[in-house]
């Protein structure tokens, strides 16, 4: 069924010592839908993510995945689910062909022959079947490994930081690969630093510090933390930033290219302090929408260190 729920976990937790990496992590998603996971370095994504599918227990909570106990069954999880690493983890002396042949009858899967002729058609690795996995590169390790954990025919995909260090146009074809995939029924989990990945995934949730902030589609994400922002041109503008920081209803003052975004809860008091700014030639305001990334600056900037 098209809204069957593939994750549904509720309060884990995760520590080491006394330290508390994942703290009551709920999650929902349903079959088919592109699960967009952000958050900064260190903030309990990838430790998240593994205690989806199974490679982590967790110390307490509840839930299952594509309808496994997350708790008990996580043998049968890690069969179901295709696991992309932050780091190229396959067999560098070995051919693309022979990496995923090796994959294969890790699985013990049947007619392997046939299984990995089509990995490699689907992912276009046809042509360099018999290229060495270490001379390639970013962009086609990052399609080897999608094709490796994809080989299974899995339901459930998490995809950690999968296109970090990848150029432009190896991102956007990976992701096409992605959307291919979603729509075939995959549910995919993705975690990622670029907004403009983010911006292609179906909802979105925001982790810092161990804990899940907030969750929805983009336009829920930036309406929930109900934001004004606006924003302004002019000359000096690092010089300009620091005087706006300590104006009333300013919250964060972000930079982007020759403008500056500033935002605050209060859309009024925010309005009022940037008019005692004296426009004229010297200075343009401009009333905007808030975007994604002025929500995830100003989330981050919220949220308390757990390693403190």
């Amino acid at each position: 069924m098209p809204d069957q729920l593939v994750i549904d976990v509720t309060a884990l937790n995760k520590s080491y010592g006394d330290k508390h990496v994942v703290r009551d992590f709920s999650l929902k998603v349903q079959r088919g839908e592109i699960f967009g996971f952000l958050g900064p370095n260190g903030s309990g994504k990838t430790t998240s993510i593994r205690l989806i599918c199974g490679l982590l227990k967790a110390d307490s909570g509840s839930g299952t995945v594509m309808g496994f106990d997350v708790l008990k069954q996580s043998a049968a999880i890690k069969r179901e689910v295709g696991y992309m690493t932050q780091r190229f983890s396959l067999w560098e002396d070995l051919t693309i062909r022979e990496n995923l042949d090796f994959v294969a009858r890790m699985y013990g899967m049947p007619d392997r022959v046939t299984h990995v002729a089509d990995a490699l058609e689907k992912l276009g690795l046809s042509s360099r079947q018999n290229q060495l996995a270490g001379s390639l590169s970013g962009g086609w390790k990052q399609r080897l490994s999608l094709a490796a954990c994809m080989l299974h025919r899995p339901r459930l995909l998490l995809l950690d930081e999968p296109t970090a260090g990848v150029d432009p146009k190896a991102r956007r074809d990976f992701w096409d690969e992605i959307h291919r995939l979603a729509g075939a029924g995959v549910t995919i989990l993705v975690t990622t630093h670029y907004m403009d990945e983010a911006e292609r995934c179906t909802r979105l949730g925001y982790i810092a510090y161990g804990r899940l902030l907030t969750t929805g589609t983009i336009q829920e994400v930036i309406a929930h933390q109900h934001l004004a922002t606006w924003i302004v041109r002019g000359p000096e503008l690092a010089v300009l930033a620091e005087k706006l920081r300590l104006l009333p209803g300013v919250s964060q003052v972000t930079a982007f290219g020759n403008t500056l975004h500033v935002t605050g809860p209060d859309a009024q008091k925010l309005a009022e302090s940037l008019r005692t700014l004296d426009p004229g030639e010297r200075y343009h305001l401009e009333e905007a929408a808030t975007a994604l990334e002025d929500v995830f600056i100003h989330l981050m900037g919220q949220a308390e260190d757990n390693f403190q």
